[in-house]
């Protein structure tokens, strides 16, 4: 008798308030959380925080870093506080805020980051679909499919990055693995973010859209070399393109200070 791994329902929205690793930079690495958290739809417009303390003691952070975190995040425009009864910190889920974070977020992180971020994400998400072509059921594929319904559905870029990337947390899930699942939110939070800044055409949507439409056909021919080699073509094409515009962003940002060093009467205007 097969024994089927099934991934709890809320497994993507403890991995948001889950503990944070030890490092520099917590609050960054707050905001960085929260802000893809939003932008994947795992916490929705309008969502009431938990408390500071909670939140706090469940990213492992002090109230201090969290309470700069949140001014980060109320500065940006994706959270909102309320004071009073009733009050506390709500989403706001902006998506000119959201691509605005996305680009200072591109801009940090250099060519070695984003190839080396590339290769950790082609090989989990890589073997999740190997393994989903192997385990997924018949009603998991079809949810694959029909989440790239809505992707071809939606209206504008931050909601297609965002339906995107839960189709990859899906194929994880398919593939019946709790930890592969968890990584994969982890890599959304730490790439699905730096997507929303860039742009597509109508006619590259549709070309991405027939293309994960290939990688759902070879798990649904319980073909895992396919699966995983559609898959791991994908990423280093995305990988390929954050790093363009990578260079595109930081070369913009010298011509502007450049600009400002030759004119600095500029700096006012």
């Amino acid at each position: 008798m097969e024994v089927r791994v099934r991934l709890p329902a809320g497994d993507a929205r403890r991995a948001v308030f889950a503990p944070l690793d030890d490092g520099a930079m917590r609050s960054e690495a707050v905001v960085r959380r929260l802000g893809s958290a939003i932008g994947l739809g795992i916490i929705v417009d309008g969502e009431q925080l938990p408390s500071e303390l909670q939140l706090a003691a469940s990213l492992n952070v002090s109230t201090v870093t969290l309470r700069d975190a949140l001014s980060d995040l109320r500065a940006r425009g994706l959270v909102a506080t309320r004071r009073g009864r009733g009050g506390g910190s709500f989403v706001v889920a902006s998506e000119e805020a959201l691509t605005e974070l996305s680009r200072g977020r591109l801009r940090e992180l250099g060519s070695t980051d984003l190839r080396e971020l590339g290769d950790v994400r082609a090989a989990v998400s890589g073997t999740a679909a190997r393994l989903a072509a192997e385990r997924a059921a018949d009603s998991e594929i079809e949810r694959l499919r029909e989440t790239l319904g809505r992707l071809a559905a939606a209206p504008g870029g931050t909601e297609q990055r965002r339906i995107e990337g839960r189709w990859f947390i899906d194929i994880a899930a398919a593939a019946q693995s709790v930890r592969l699942t968890r990584e994969e939110i982890e890599l959304q939070f730490e790439l699905g973010q730096l997507l929303w800044g860039t742009e597509r055409t109508e006619a590259e949507l549709a070309a991405t859209i027939a293309d994960h439409h290939r990688v759902v056909d070879a798990i649904a021919a319980r073909d895992p070399a396919t699966s995983r080699r559609l898959v791991e073509e994908h990423v280093a094409a995305v990988t390929a393109q954050l790093m363009d515009a990578h260079v595109r962003l930081t070369r913009r940002g010298h011509r502007r200070a450049d600009h400002t060093d030759a004119y600095p009467e500029a700096a006012g205007s």
